[in-house]
């Protein structure tokens, strides 16, 4: 019997040899084929996809917004050129007001439009000194007439920083406008001036004293000018190179 076992387990076959067997094997050749090609259409989907997102982010980065405009097309146009200054101050439509009420014939300069800006509020300041002396014509009230005096004396100071700005603009032929020097003695005129319409407001209200809301409109009118032409001022240099112009 041991013989027979013997003999018996002798002649099986590996599962290998089996021909039984092929068939199994040939369906996990398959399968494996099968997962070989979709880890490879997998990788090459990935990189397909890849490329198409750096291209779009390629593009999106090194192509300017539909709604960003050329150097060339805000200096030719006067009314864009005006939006894109009076863009960089507090108070955009006092700016454009005041200026394109001065800019005849038309012009498309940041510093031309910076000089208007600085005449409008000079202007204005101008109106604005003889009020107080009527208020105080009018006022039974010594807190009052105290305050406005002070205001008169402001006023006038205000008068002669804006004053030297305007002097300092007119440059001779070949001169150049807007040195740093230049650039710096107007930033300091200019605040001198929008302080002492500040102070004028201040005194008033400190002293209790009561004022027509007229005069306050006015005031506030006049710093927003002063404001304006100083946020111009502060951003001369950003402007002239977005309007791919040189400094003068």
């Amino acid at each position: 019997m041991e013989s027979l076992n013997f003999f018996n387990g002798y002649g099986k076959v590996k599962p290998s040899e089996d021909p039984n067997s092929l068939p199994n094997q040939q369906t996990i050749v398959a399968q494996k084929r099968r997962q070989i090609t979709a880890i490879t259409l997998t990788v090459v989907l990935t990189l397909i996809i890849g490329t198409i997102v750096g291209v779009v982010i390629h593009e999106s980065v090194t192509e300017p917004p539909e709604s960003e405009e050329e150097p060339s097309q805000i200096a030719s146009n006067s009314a864009k050129s005006l939006k894109t200054v009076c863009a960089v101050t507090r108070y955009p439509e006092s700016c454009i007001s005041s200026i394109s009420s001065l800019n005849h014939p038309p012009t498309a300069n940041p510093l031309n439009f910076f000089n208007l800006s600085l005449q409008a509020t000079a202007r204005e300041l101008s109106n604005l000194t003889s009020l107080p002396k009527e208020l105080i014509s009018k006022s039974n009230d010594k807190r009052t007439e105290s305050a406005l005096k002070d205001c008169i004396s402001l006023f006038d100071d205000s008068v002669s920083q804006l004053s030297r700005s305007l002097g300092l603009m007119k440059v001779g032929t070949g001169e150049k406008v807007l040195t740093d020097m230049n650039i710096s003695d107007l930033q300091t005129w200019i605040s001198a001036a929008m302080t002492d319409q500040e102070t004028c407001l201040d005194g008033i209200g400190e002293m209790g004293s009561t004022v027509p809301d007229e005069f306050r409109v006015k005031v506030q009118k006049s710093q927003e000018y002063m404001s304006n032409t100083l946020a111009i001022l502060n951003n001369i240099r950003s402007l002239f190179e977005k309007f791919g112009l040189t400094m003068p």
